[in-house]
């Protein structure tokens, strides 16, 4: 499939809909909300396991990944009540009992009092409702060099992907990549890899994403508060890097555009504020059903959304243009910025520059044909309540659509 028909795939996100019931071969798609980066109790989060997948139900999101750090929730495991880090706080059980009663299961080993974590398949059991919630299988694969961290986040595969290790930051990048790819053909499902995080630490440099064709996701927006989405003097913000990776690849080095999510990375489920709290960052998915299956195909395909706040209505896009039209809510205004990378004849113009920007719930971009991608960003002027920053604005980023190539 070319760029320019799996972006049309991608992005058509009203024109089935329009269609005829008697011409529609498929059940028609619908949105679903859900998000990719969750950490409980089996790892480093605060929460048990059926706590943080009780706020995101109650919450209103349909699929939700644990993606606990190189593990899945499988299993026996205790974890000891107490102070400590790595402990499950006595202030947080409290909570836990009120929701949950007996359904804890306590023990007293040694003196020391402990909680049994829920394993996946209990959470199952108890939570996922036909076409209203489900989990997807996933794990955070975390991995470093040179104390720099490099994290992805991966889903719907069967068998634990363990952090390859690398020479350097560019070579785990790769490694990962090829793992799951591995992880693909052995299990027979589709697999989604997401880079995470990539200025966590000053990890992962523009040109390491650009120069690894496998990198097909990134986090344009993580709501973990040490994340530095948006960069400082001398590093780029996230923004900026979906833009030099997408102009790089499309003008330069060739390969496959970058498609972006945003996410919790939740930790903190307690406190509101918190460093890592439940409910910053999202994505829309626009898939047949709401199965594992199904939302990873979707997103495999570029065909969601990321979001903060913003609801989109549609995203439509075809050889003259694309336009972009917002869920509005009363009272909230919307500036819409189309944003992309332009040709100077056979060399790059300036990078990611606004080409486009208008306020209201709608906006109308036409192609010039000198872009090499066009992606929109929608903010609004509602603050987050509790935002990756304190001044956050609720806002949704659309995938890039691409216009044309300088190289293959």
């Amino acid at each position: 499939m070319s760029d320019w028909l799996r972006s049309l795939f991608a992005l058509s996100l009203c024109s089935f809909l329009a269609l005829p019931l008697a011409a529609r071969t498929a059940p028609a798609p619908a949105w679903f909300r859900g998000n990719t980066h969750t950490h409980t109790l089996w790892s480093d989060g605060e929460a048990a396991p059926e706590y943080a997948a009780d706020w995101y139900k109650s919450h209103g999101y349909q699929f939700l990944v644990l993606s606990d750090h190189n593990m899945f929730a499988e299993g026996e495991r205790w974890k000891r009540i107490g102070p400590g880090r790595n402990d499950m706080r006595p202030e947080t059980l409290k909570p836990l009992l009120d929701r949950f009663g007996k359904s804890v299961e306590l023990r007293e080993r040694g003196g020391v009092q402990e909680m049994r974590l829920k394993t996946l398949d209990q959470l199952r059991a108890a939570f996922e409702e036909k076409d209203r919630f489900i989990f997807i299988k996933g794990e955070e694969i975390t991995d470093e060099h040179a104390k720099k961290p490099v994290h992805h986040g991966a889903m719907n595969h069967t068998n634990l992907i363990p952090p390859p290790g690398g020479a350097s930051v560019r070579d785990i990048l790769e490694r990962t990549v090829r793992a799951a790819q591995e992880e693909e053909k052995k299990s027979g499902r589709p697999v989604l890899l997401h880079l995470n995080h990539p200025n966590f630490g000053w990890a992962v440099e523009p040109d390491d994403i650009a120069h690894v064709a496998g990198e097909h996701f990134f986090e344009v927006y993580n709501g973990h508060r040490g994340a530095w989405n948006y960069g400082d003097h001398r590093h780029k913000s996230t923004e900026q890097i979906w833009d030099y990776v997408l102009a790089m690849r499309l003008g330069k080095l060739g390969g496959a555009p970058l498609y972006a999510l945003a996410t919790d990375d939740t930790h903190q489920y307690f406190r509101d504020q918190a460093v890592t709290n439940p409910g910053r960052g999202w994505v829309m998915v626009r898939a047949e059903d709401l199965s594992a299956e199904a939302i990873t195909r979707a997103m495999l395909a570029g065909d969601f959304y990321a979001s903060s706040g913003v609801t989109l209505e549609a995203v439509t896009s075809d050889q003259g243009g694309m336009k972009v039209r917002v869920a509005a809510q009363a009272e909230v205004r919307y500036t819409i910025r189309f944003l992309g990378t332009r040709t100077l004849g056979d060399r790059l113009g300036e990078i990611g520059i606004v080409l486009q920007e208008s306020t209201g719930p709608v906006a109308a971009y036409s192609f010039r044909n000198d872009e090499l991608y066009v992606r929109a960003t929608v903010v609004s002027s509602r603050k987050h309540p509790n935002g990756y920053s304190p001044e956050d604005f609720e806002s949704a980023w659309t995938q890039p659509v691409v216009v044309h190539r300088l190289t293959k």
